[in-house]
């Protein structure tokens, strides 16, 4: 199915209403538990140094702890203004996934499904509600996604220029937030280079976009410029203000050394941690991160990092069908997605970082909602046994979403074994 083959009707009310409504949710308790939990140990300080120009946390890009440290300093140093940045961009991230999947795929169900089951998949939930560098990454990441589609769709160079800065910018940001959402930036020069092929050019200088044509009339070599150039333009800027340390501050020109710092520093973290796991088993939902565990207020809580059971595994068999549907219906869209989620899990199968953990799955899991939106799309409009399972999945997701939210949000529990209602698996403990 081609990009430009689109008849339903833009479901952009839906995309925002459901989008504030997972942001209403969010915020709902935000500031519990009110001291640190998890990473957040590393990564608040991190932005309060900061804010003092102290170097802090070198190993990572500087947008994310930038993010947190701003809330902090226009809001005061509370839980509320460390998750805010994390939440406020999870739900535009949300929005952006959406809006994405429509532009690709021009389908108004999977387009609602889509967002409905991301939503639910309790990673991107989890992650929206802690000072952590992955959120504002992964967020970042899906408004890039987001513009650069849009752009795909554009009929004037100039609507085309102004989406494709929108994703320069998003994109460089991403990054400045944390590497892992490095394969995914690529895609986009991939994507729009293979559609100029496919259409014949145009190739050295923009022209009019003739009938029918995408990314309005831009040329691949404008394009070098805002898909490659400018994000990495944008990354350096984040780390303006390391430049002004007091102590061992960043060289204006020093981008090849201080990488290479960064990786060093990545690369000395060997010691194994209890947590800890492999892509082969994110894959299959296997191990979880416990974010939080222990009694407060007088009630024993929890916080798990975990993916949703029904939509986790469902999105496999959406990942086999959707290598079907490439090659029988040249499904576009479902490549993309394809593509997107092989990158984003494939780098950890082959980068060797001795340390990794569950929620380095978060965006291949995005992206695999987005896989199994477009393979339950054309089961609601059977009419055998087949339309009661593109029903039940989303159905049973938000159900599971529903049961697992006492240890999704740290709601008090009636005791300290009763979180063994949620523990499937041995794994999960």
């Amino acid at each position: 199915m081609p990009f430009n083959a689109r008849t339903d009707r833009d479901p952009i009310q839906w995309c925002i209403a459901l989008s504030l409504a997972f942001l209403a949710l969010l915020l709902w308790r935000i500031g519990f538990p009110s001291a640190f939990y998890f990473d957040e140990v590393h990564y608040v300080p991190a932005a309060r140094d900061l804010l003092k120009l102290v170097p802090a946390n070198r190993e990572h890009p500087m947008f994310a702890k930038e993010v947190i440290a701003g809330f902090i300093a226009a809001m005061g140093d509370t839980p509320l203004a460390w998750r805010l940045g994390p939440a406020l961009v999870g739900a535009a991230g949300l929005f952006g996934f959406s809006r994405f999947v429509w532009h690709i795929s021009g389908r108004e169900r999977a387009t609602i499904l889509a967002l409905v089951l991301l939503a639910t998949n309790f990673m991107w939930f989890v992650q929206s509600r802690i000072a952590m560098l992955d959120m504002i990454e992964a967020g970042m990441c899906m408004i890039g996604l987001w513009q650069f589609a849009a752009a795909l769709r554009a009929r004037r160079n100039g609507a085309a220029r102004l989406h494709l800065a929108g994703c320069a910018l998003a994109l460089g940001l991403a990054l400045g937030a944390k590497w892992s959402c490095a394969p995914a930036l690529v895609v986009p020069g991939l994507a729009f280079f293979a559609v100029r092929v496919a259409q014949g050019g145009p190739f050295l200088a923009s022209a009019p976009p003739r009938r029918n044509a995408l990314f309005g009339g831009i040329a691949v070599s404008e394009a070098v410029v805002w898909l490659g150039l400018l994000p990495l333009v944008v990354y350096w800027l984040t780390y303006l203000p390391a430049m002004f340390y007091a102590d061992r501050p960043v060289h204006p020109l020093g981008f090849i050394e201080q990488h290479e710092f960064m990786i060093l520093l990545q690369d000395s973290v060997k010691k194994p941690h209890p947590y800890q796991s492999l892509w082969y088993m994110w894959v299959a939902d296997w191990r979880d991160i416990w974010y939080l565990f222990k009694v407060i207020g007088g009630y024993q809580r929890g916080i798990v990092m975990l993916g949703n059971p029904v939509s986790m595994i469902a999105g496999l068999g959406a990942l086999v069908w959707s290598l079907w549907a490439v090659v029988r219906h040249r499904r576009w869209d479902a490549l993309l997605l394809v593509v997107l989620y092989a990158a984003t899990l494939g780098v950890w199968a082959v980068n060797g970082k001795p340390v990794q953990f569950y929620y380095h799955y978060l965006l291949p899991g995005a992206f695999l909602m987005g896989l199994l939106a477009l393979a339950l799309d054309p089961l609601f409009a059977r009419r055998d046994r087949l339309r009661w399972l593109g029903l039940g999945i989303p159905g049973l997701a938000v159900l599971a979403f529903a049961g697992f939210f006492p240890i999704l949000s740290g709601l008090p529990l009636p005791s300290e074994q009763f979180y063994n209602v949620w523990i499937w698996l041995p794994s999960w403990r």
